[in-house]
């Protein structure tokens, strides 16, 4: 008996991924739940298990073919004898991630966008809210988007192919030398962008053209933060099983300045404003594939232990692919530190529809006037870029003045003043 392999459900706002590889080859023997081939969605990269025991009967789709969630992978002859062939999972020399991302077997991904024949202004369009909330947010025609949903409603997936297919048709004519060979060929080297790679491209240029972005900046004097880390960092990690950072300390003095000014943790839909009473804080993560946001779901009622373990734990599963897709929904605010790479000042991009970010940055001693006396002190920028369509200037500047008097004086957090 022949079980069809299928993309499974991987989240509402995910309806397609690329085969990135193949761990089986045709014939091979697989076990039930071990897993057969891996997906690159443009969040995370889902390994899919086999549905029986038997043999790989057919592949019906090659690495770095584009699918959409419930097609046809390939199919498992149950019972059957196969091939005995060891797994990548515990082969040592099995190609990792990014030598299965260069090799020539990795065509780009095929566009699957369906052209979609425009419609009469009159007729009525007939989509899931989610979709006209992305329509609002980016200027998006629904009556020129092909619905794939039941009884022909257009979905999310639908509308976010859309604005990539538009993306794309703007940047259709690149900038480059006029035709003919390139002079430098043999020292160059053309790889393909994986879809994590386009998704971040396409979502930060979507989140510029949507949200009326700005940037106000501030400093803090890292002096008290650094003094109470260096005076409990070792009791902390012995009781806690985990080291004393400055993240913790920065999520909880935003979580604070967001309390008092909830412009900045509301979103804009349409012509009205959600203020958000929960506060799940986006902490950005960098891999070798590219920035990932997991979500501290409901900060407010985490320790400042229960925080600095989540953020950990998010950095080591983000590097080996383990975070789950509904780590990386949702969100009311982020922060984004490139201060670990050296970064005395950015200009953080709104993760959208969030109408703020805060960027923190490198510490770096500088002169400066404390009591009309000039003091090395260690100083770190900090950036708030939002969204100035919900948020003004006032409460943009008056969030980062908060956020500062928290870090210089740590106690006020622990009084709730």
């Amino acid at each position: 008996m022949s079980i069809d392999i299928k993309v499974p459900a991987m989240g509402e706002s995910v309806t397609e991924a690329t085969v990135a590889r193949w761990f089986k080859k045709e014939g091979d023997a697989v076990a039930r739940d071990e897993p057969i081939l891996e997906l690159e969605t443009d969040k995370v990269t889902v390994e899919v298990p086999a549905p029986a025991s038997g043999a790989l009967e057919t592949i019906n789709v090659k690495e770095g073919d584009t699918v959409q969630v419930g097609t046809v992978l390939g199919a498992i002859a149950e019972g059957k004898g196969g091939t005995a062939r060891a797994t990548p999972a515990s082969n040592p020399d099995a190609a990792s991630p990014k030598t299965a991302a260069a090799s020539p077997k990795l065509a780009a991904p095929k566009a699957t966008t369906p052209k979609a024949a425009p419609l009469p202004p009159s007729a009525a369009v007939t989509a899931m809210p989610s979709a006209k909330r992305v329509a609002e947010e980016s200027g998006l025609d629904l009556s020129r988007v092909a619905g794939t949903g039941r009884d022909g409603r257009v979905t999310k997936g639908d509308a976010l192919a859309a604005l990539e297919a538009r993306a794309q048709e703007r940047t259709a004519v690149p900038i480059r030398a006029p035709a003919g060979p390139r002079p430098n060929a043999a020292r160059e080297e053309r790889v393909a962008m994986s879809r994590l790679r386009r998704t971040i491209a396409l979502r930060l240029k979507e989140s510029q053209n949507t949200a009326a972005q700005l940037t106000t900046f501030n400093e803090v004097d890292m002096s008290h933060v650094m003094s109470l880390r260096a005076e409990y960092k070792d009791s902390f990690e012995k009781k806690h099983g985990v080291r004393l950072g400055f993240m913790g300390f920065f999520v909880k003095a935003c979580i604070a300045a967001l309390k008092e000014l909830p412009n900045v943790n509301a979103e804009i839909e349409g012509d009205d404003i959600i203020y958000k009473n929960y506060f799940d804080i986006g902490v950005a993560v960098s891999t070798e594939r590219g920035l990932v946001v997991p979500v501290l779901r409901d900060a407010d009622a985490l320790s400042l232990a229960q925080i600095e373990s989540g953020i950990r734990d998010f950095a080591v599963r983000a590097r080996d692919n383990k975070l789950k897709l509904d780590e990386l929904m949702g969100g009311t605010f982020s922060i984004t530190n490139g201060g670990v790479f050296g970064s005395l000042m950015s200009t953080p991009i709104l993760n959208t529809p969030q109408s703020g970010i805060l960027g923190m940055h490198k510490v770096q001693p500088r002169p400066v006037a404390i009591d009309d006396k000039v003091e090395i002190r260690p100083m770190m920028y900090l950036a708030l870029s939002y969204d100035h369509r919900l948020v003004d200037g006032r409460e943009a500047v008056t969030f980062l003045v908060r956020v500062k008097e928290n870090l210089e004086d740590p106690q006020r957090l622990l009084l709730d003043i």
